[in-house]
């Protein structure tokens, strides 16, 4: 990535003198000639790599492959990377007793930061009537009794990444708040039942809602909101699990897989929303859970 995404002109010569050097390792090593994989490149730095006759082939492919089975060390950074996120919503859980605002990350960062995280790349913070439609952000909108809020803590542990989202209630919860919460969760269960070796993704993707039973009208304009993707040294590897891609394209589960489930769903209300995610390892005896902080029922902080 010489260019910085572009920050660096070309006509700085980075770019010219990497592939100089590329062509010469190439040469040295006695594979001049053949196809060199590239997994990220910047698009000047592949023009420049066909320019000098070098024909570039989809290394991605291979990466996300190589990774896709977990050793037991891996499972283990990530469940270490899961239960400091734990700790994290234990002190969003006493945030949303007081006067909070979605931007009020520092506590949560500090937590993470203190527990020994390498990188907090993303706490959104979504509540009230923000909460549908879904964005992935978070604003000035400060957090009021009844509304409902939902959080996604997106950081890394020895670079080990985590994407865990819980729900909550302020202070008092409402039928349709409730019920929102509970068809996600009904919808979330029934995928992690599923998940065993020899499952395939389409399997689970089949029991999720249609886009257009939950307010859509193509699966695109509801991907990622009733979705499955690996995690690891990336936050989104293989496998992929959604009604987009899932039912035409599935993939067989393996024991040592880890990926991430998660469901949303808005409110009769209009404006709340239930989001929830999981972190799910394939094991030879099913499913187990790295993603701990409590989530069976709405969660109603400082409860009036």
């Amino acid at each position: 990535m010489l260019g910085l995404r572009g920050s660096v002109p070309p006509d700085a010569g980075l770019i010219t003198q990497a592939v100089a050097e590329i062509v010469s390792i190439l040469a040295e090593e006695g594979v001049a000639g053949l196809p060199l994989g590239v997994d990220i490149a910047e698009t000047p730095m592949l023009l420049a790599l066909q320019a000098a006759d070098i024909e570039v082939r989809d290394a991605q492919q291979v990466m996300l492959d190589a990774r896709l089975i977990k050793s037991a060390d891996e499972i283990s950074l990530l469940s270490t990377a899961a239960a400091m996120v734990d700790g994290v919503y234990q002190d969003i859980t006493e945030a949303l007793k007081r006067a909070s605002g979605e931007r009020d990350r520092r506590p949560r960062q500090q937590t993470a930061l203190r527990d020994g995280s390498d990188d907090v790349e993303a706490i959104n913070a979504v509540s009230g009537e923000r909460c549908n439609p879904h964005p992935h952000n978070f604003t000035d909108r400060l957090i009021r009794p009844g509304d409902q809020v939902y959080f996604d803590i997106i950081q890394s542990f020895n670079g080990y990444r985590t994407c865990y989202y819980r729900t909550f209630a302020v202070g008092r919860s409402t039928p349709a708040q409730r019920d929102a919460y509970t068809k996600a969760r009904e919808w979330i269960d029934a995928a992690i039942e599923l998940v065993k070796p020899g499952t395939t993704t389409d399997q689970i993707a089949r029991i999720w809602p249609a886009a257009q039973d939950f307010g859509f009208p193509t699966e695109m304009d509801a991907f990622g909101l009733q979705f499955g993707h690996g995690l690891g040294l990336g936050l989104h590897e293989r496998p992929i699990i959604s009604r987009l891609t899932s039912l035409a394209n599935p993939v067989e589960l393996v024991e040592g897989m880890v990926f991430a489930l998660e469901t949303y769903c808005p409110a009769t209300d209009g404006r709340s929303a239930a989001r929830i995610e999981e972190e799910v390892v394939v094991t030879a005896d099913g499913p187990a859970v790295l993603t701990l902080f409590p989530a069976e029922e709405l969660f109603v902080t400082n409860k009036y």
